[in-house]
């Protein structure tokens, strides 16, 4: 995955999603909610996951000893905690790592979709945008610890339990509840739309 594959995969994004001038003026009439815990997660997980994902990306060079490991300086102890992110993976040819995190790429160009519409655009389609990415977030987190479950944790089973706690199931967890609460948020924006929707159907058909 390079740089240009990636700007090229959001741009893409972009014009698929960008709604025409009549859906605008259509949706516009209905206002778009803004909640602080949904942008403030997207504003904060969109470099991380950047960065996350340029790890995978950029390895060996990113990995303990490579002239780009500075870059990924706490990677130096994650990658021995969980050894998707270790040279075990990669000199095996691991594909779940590179396929997860060009997912991650898509996932986070919907992210900044999201924000772009809901606080530039005032597009109430953005609610659909966030709940599909926040889903694809909750799904890939639940997925992964559930990989690591039916493979008898082959990839986290050798730390204590002490490491394994800190380092791998408060973060995993965090990214499992927080997008659980997101999605049931922006859930019940759809939910309330489609309900406007379909009083103002039934209206017009009773005129």
């Amino acid at each position: 995955m390079t740089p240009q594959l990636s700007m090229h995969t959001c741009s893409s994004l972009l014009t698929l999603t960008y709604p025409s001038d009549s859906s605008l003026r259509r949706f516009k009439s209905m206002a778009v909610k803004i909640h602080p815990l949904v942008s403030l997660w997207f504003l904060v997980t969109i470099p991380v996951i950047f960065w996350d994902a340029a790890y995978i990306f950029a390895r060996p060079r990113s990995f303990e000893g490579g002239d780009l490991h500075w870059i990924w300086k706490p990677y130096a102890i994650y990658q021995n905690v969980d050894l998707v992110y270790g040279t075990e993976a990669y000199a095996k040819q691991d594909g779940f790592p590179p396929a997860q995190s060009f997912l991650n790429i898509i996932e986070n160009c919907m992210n900044i979709l999201y924000l772009y519409y809901a606080h530039v655009v005032g597009w109430s389609g953005a609610s659909l945008i966030g709940f599909a990415s926040l889903t694809m977030t909750l799904s890939k987190t639940v997925l992964y610890g559930a990989n690591e479950y039916f493979c008898n944790y082959c990839s986290c089973g050798h730390n204590d339990w002490n490491t394994l706690f800190v380092y791998w199931i408060l973060p995993n967890g965090f990214w499992i509840v927080v997008p659980s609460i997101c999605v049931y948020i922006l859930g019940k924006d759809i939910a309330s739309n489609l309900k406007l929707a379909e009083v103002a159907v039934t209206k017009k058909k009773a005129t």
